[in-house]
């Protein structure tokens, strides 16, 4: 014990200091030792701070100047985050964090002027959650500009930010957000106790982090969502939720999240209720087309010929008269091409992406119903599955659904429609026991909450959406005053 607290200690003398923290930063070329002043030395590494600063805010402060004690260097210096320390460890960190060393000579305390570099790229449109109507700001790589975004929106003295720095290597900087007033203080103590207790060298990603603190690891259902639009996580912390975001990442987290909402968009809250409330049925129904719909092709051309209509019976064997496989290994057949083709779309660079999609599928679907490889029938069907896994607004529930056919295919050929039900209510068993920060998953589908349906699988207008989600349990119910605006209609 005593010889790890000699080790953490700060040296007092110039060369002890200097050494230390050379072998401590492993003699790393980019770490700068200068002296100033009387007795001054400054360390730094020079890729992570600012250069102007440097010059500008600290050495033309202190180089003519001779200092007895850190408290008159400090004063001296013209930094706004400047702090006291006496911890080596706590300076290796600081300096990997962009702050300069300041040590005087004789003095077994140190100063951390934090002036890190602040290069950091320009804010621009969402890529992967595009909307028409609303804003186009997406969240970039910089956490403290993500929360200024943020707070741009909300500027509310009730909206609370919490710090936390995870990893043993990475000490990732970590910031929760939500609004004092409205989110559940249970919820928000929960996943307080979730991050404080990851244990883990590093995260890179908020979506990293999302796993780790998430309710069932093993599900392969998103329990949290994750989105790049600061007004979609503005309106979710106005409905009482809790974001996380994470520096260096440009997706924020909102928790916790019914099943539902994750085919919800902040275009829903821009247009009419009535377009609103088509869209968001659209894509519950693209949903199921693209799960079920292939299924129930390989179960009626292998057990249940009686389901389809006469008119379409002789149509159906003429496409399938030249096929050599059997329903189902036609369908997996297609299907992993078409997921080849959408990995191939998004792993390419974005013009040559486009045009191997486009004309990929052109040219390989044609060519198989030429050469007898597949029916025109199937590939009709699994382009709308397809089409119906691309509406989906997640990209996390939208890979969900491309998986889930490939089983509910493989039932459907072993067992017909009995292997598709049982499929189905394996699922529904799933979605069931699954819950989100400790709330139900499938609300407000189960348990019932007919209240949010309102603005939940549909949208009513504005009018009368006027409680906030039950399952978010806020602890104001009320967005605004329902008999005060009735007054104003």
């Amino acid at each position: 014990m005593q010889l790890e607290r000699i080790i953490k200690s700060i040296p007092s003398t110039k060369e002890e200091m200097t050494r230390a923290f050379k072998e401590g930063l492993q003699q790393s070329s980019d770490l700068m030792v200068k002296s100033e002043g009387s007795g001054l030395t400054l360390l730094y590494i020079d890729t992570l701070i600012e250069q102007t600063m440097l010059q500008q805010n600290i050495i033309s402060q202190i180089k003519s100047e001779t200092f007895q004690t850190l408290d008159a260097v400090m004063e001296q210096i013209t930094v706004g985050d400047i702090q006291k320390s006496n911890n080596l460890d706590e300076a290796f960190i600081s300096a990997l964090a962009g702050s300069v060393i300041v040590h005087l000579e004789g003095s077994t305390s140190i100063l951390l002027v934090k002036i890190p570099s602040s290069e950091k790229r320009a804010l621009s449109k969402s890529e992967n959650e595009s909307q028409v109507i609303g804003s186009q700001i997406a969240f970039n790589e910089s956490l403290a500009t993500n929360i200024q975004l943020i707070r741009r929106y909300l500027p509310d003295p009730n909206l609370c930010q919490e710090m936390f720095h995870i990893g043993t290597r990475t000490h990732t900087a970590v910031s929760i957000l939500y609004i004092k007033d409205l989110a559940s203080d249970d919820y928000v103590k929960n996943l307080r106790d979730r991050i404080t207790n990851i244990k883990i060298d590093g995260i890179i990603d908020s979506t990293i982090l999302a796993q780790l603190i998430e309710d069932n690891s093993f599900s392969i259902f998103p329990q949290m969502a994750i989105t790049e639009r600061p007004d979609f996580l503005s309106h979710w912390l106005l409905n009482g939720k809790i974001a996380i975001m994470v520096d260096g990442s440009t997706m924020a987290i909102s928790c916790p999240q019914s099943f539902i909402e994750f085919f919800h968009t902040m275009e829903d809250q821009n247009v009419k209720w009535h377009i609103a409330t088509f869209l968001r049925l659209l894509r519950i129904t693209g949903v199921f087309l693209s799960i079920f719909f292939t299924p129930i092709y390989v179960a009626a051309l292998t057990y249940h010929y009686e389901i389809i209509p006469q008119a379409l019976l002789i149509p159906l064997s003429e496409s399938r008269a030249r096929v050599p496989f059997p329903p189902i290994i036609e369908a997996l057949i297609l299907e992993f091409i078409i997921e080849l083709l959408r990995e191939a779309g998004l792993r390419l660079p974005a013009k040559v992406g486009q045009t191997i999609g486009i004309v990929g599928g052109i040219v390989i679907g044609t060519a198989a119903v030429d050469a007898g490889f597949t029916s025109n029938i199937l590939i009709i069907i699994v382009a709308l599955s397809a089409l119906g896994s691309f509406i989906t607004p997640s990209y996390t529930m939208g890979n969900v659904i491309r998986i889930l056919r490939f089983p509910l295919i493989l039932l459907a050929g072993g067992w017909g429609f009995y292997g598709i039900m049982l499929g189905f209510c394996f699922l529904l068993l799933h979605l069931l026991r699954q819950t989100t920060l400790g709330a139900p998953f499938l609300a407000p589908l189960y348990p019932p909450r007919f209240a949010d349906w309102k603005d939940n699988i549909i949208r009513l207008p504005l009018a009368y959406t006027f409680k906030r989600p039950v399952q978010n349990r806020p602890k104001n119910e009320n967005r605004y005053n329902p008999d005060k605006a009735k007054e104003r209609n």
